[in-house]
């Protein structure tokens, strides 16, 4: 065999592993066991024609703070909206961790999410430890199918903690994934790519958001508040960066570190709507916008579909009101 025969029988080994390696891994039978088990045990809407919006955070209270006014409001009308945690949030704590952590901060999204009158799921990946693999990858092309989701938001991928940046990535590599047949085909693709938004932050490296949707939370930002502070773990100790300082030993020094942090979630908000109050008069009016106190924003994701106007403000009923 001369040198020719060993190019043309290299080059043919070569292309049929680069094909094999394009083809999607199998799935062990105990995994799809498993991932079929979670699929039932998830209660999905119905098929009413309502809008339904699914928001991706990276810890259990990202989605609360920086969708909770919007997925309010969505849920007032009746349209479906849901939370997913993509961490557990077990080591988001100065004094605890693990598992007991997982749980109490389970359970603190859940009575938010009471309150919001949404539904939240917080998925079984360790906090501080999320990769952008092909295994998650599929976790939430699946959720976002699933759900037949009109809307999917999340955390853009140049934001400061990599939990935050890759759950941005992965839902922006699920951006084209969830209508491919293909990928995940145990599940239907969706037949309409939906409109993917990213949150936002004051990250300019390389790119800075850009507020393409603001929305006022004047009418629901009590409840908000309310949601968010149920999460005593974050914000009442501090979270992570948090101390036993924080946390007054008598009655009425708790009272005020309550009051101290319904302050500071009311601050937030209304910051919001002073630095994006340009975009609150595009889809408000002027006069209108001046007055707004509490606002939420949103940047348009360029590879999810790209809406009009028009369709944004089906999407957002909410400015017609």
């Amino acid at each position: 065999m001369n040198r020719w025969h060993f190019f043309v029988l290299g080059a043919s080994l070569g292309l049929a592993l680069g094909f094999w390696s394009r083809q999607e891994t199998p799935i062990a039978p105990r995994a799809v066991a498993k991932t079929q088990t979670e699929r039932a045990e998830r209660k999905l809407p119905p098929n009413d024609g309502k809008l339904r919006i699914i928001c991706f955070g990276a810890h259990p209270d990202d989605c609360e703070l920086r969708a909770g006014g919007v997925g309010a409001m969505w849920a007032a009308q009746g349209h479906h909206v849901k939370f997913v945690s993509v961490t557990n949030g077990d080591i988001g704590h100065w004094r605890e961790a693990g598992g007991p952590l997982a749980r109490r901060r389970y359970a603190e999204v859940q009575k938010a999410a009471s309150i919001l009158r949404v539904t939240t799921e917080v998925l079984d990946i360790h906090d501080g430890e999320l990769m952008p693999t092909l295994e998650n990858r599929r976790k939430i092309t699946r959720l976002i199918r699933e759900w037949k989701a009109d809307i999917v938001m999340s955390h853009r991928p140049n934001d400061y903690h990599p939990d935050h940046r890759y759950t941005g990535v992965l839902v922006q590599d699920s951006a084209f994934m969830v209508a491919v047949p293909f990928f995940c085909p145990d599940v239907p693709p969706l037949k309409r790519n939906p409109v993917f938004l990213f949150y936002p932050d004051r990250f300019e490296k390389p790119n800075p958001f850009t507020a393409d949707i603001a929305v006022s939370i004047d009418s629901v930002i009590e409840q908000k508040v309310d949601a968010v502070s149920v999460m005593d773990s974050q914000w009442f100790e501090g979270g992570a960066l948090g101390s036993a300082s924080l946390i007054p030993k008598d009655e009425e020094g708790r009272k005020k570190r309550r009051q101290e942090v319904r302050a500071q979630h009311l601050a937030r908000n209304r910051a919001v709507a002073n630095r994006f109050r340009d975009a609150l008069a595009k889809w408000y009016g002027k006069e209108k916008a001046a007055k707004i106190g509490y606002a939420e924003a949103f940047e348009i994701c360029e590879y999810g579909r790209q809406p009009t106007m028009a369709e944004l403000r089906r999407l957002f009923p909410f400015f017609n009101e």
